[in-house]
């Protein structure tokens, strides 16, 4: 199981997350490309940190709203969206060529994020924006929501799918995220939040806002380094895949 961490979402002098402290306990970064956050020089400082720690880099577009730090649903027809896609993914992709880097794979962020899994055209502009690309490109989707529409399209643009589980998120039993703004939506208790990756890593399982358990096959979680506490709470997963790595090995 990979670990893979939203990454890169400074912005001029503002500062989000601390990157190089997390950075060394994960294997797939997923790194801002302007339009939720970062810059070029933030974007080259996060290549190059990965590049150090031999880490996977991916491209985390979003809608064009820095200022709603692309959590807000945005209206786009689909060619602009592939067209603001590739605008994203192509800029990193080329300061990770300048640092003798590449892009691996493309994870939407926010409201696009949760767009695209509801809504064929939405998803299917994404898929063609990742497909343009020479390299082949993966796309990292929900491990919940890969049913019907998703998994058709991505075949037929020959685009390969990651499937992810959110560590520190509640899920509903429809295989949706419940939504930030109610209560427990996000797992903020550490204890909490390792018995949800224990029941991952071990049963496949999530545990619903209703009690219900989910089935989920996941091929990464997803963690957040926001702070010092957030990384503290990622070396403690680490542990856990490293530990349920050795028991099946």
């Amino acid at each position: 199981m990979l670990i893979n961490c939203d990454m890169g979402e400074s912005f001029g002098v503002w500062s989000m997350g601390v990157d190089e402290l997390a950075m060394p306990h994960i294997d797939m970064a997923n790194v801002a490309c302007g339009g939720h956050a970062s810059d070029p020089d933030v974007m080259s400082k996060t290549i190059v940190l990965a590049k150090q720690h031999k880490v996977s880099i991916g491209a985390h577009p979003s809608y064009a709203d820095i200022a709603g730090f692309g959590r807000r649903p945005m209206l786009y027809s689909p060619a602009q969206l592939s067209r603001l896609l590739v605008s994203q993914i192509g800029s990193l992709q080329a300061l990770c060529h300048y640092h003798g880097e590449d892009v691996d794979y493309v994870k939407p962020h926010g409201a696009l994020y949760n767009d695209m899994h509801k809504d064929v055209e939405i998803f299917t502009a994404v898929i063609k924006a990742v497909a343009s690309f020479n390299k082949p490109l993966k796309l990292m989707v929900s491990a919940t929501l890969t049913k019907g529409f998703v998994e058709e399209i991505a075949r037929q643009h020959h685009v390969e799918l990651i499937r992810e589980a959110f560590c520190d998120r509640r899920y509903l039993s429809n295989g949706q995220l419940q939504a930030r703004t109610e209560r427990g939506a996000v797992l903020t208790e550490q204890e909490e939040l390792l018995s949800q990756v224990r029941l991952l890593l071990m049963s496949r399982q999530l545990k619903c806002n209703d009690g219900s358990l989910l089935a989920v096959q996941a091929d990464t979680l997803c963690v957040h380094g926001d702070n010092e506490a957030a990384v503290n709470q990622i070396k403690h997963i680490r542990s856990l895949v490293t530990l349920n790595s050795i028991k099946l090995g």
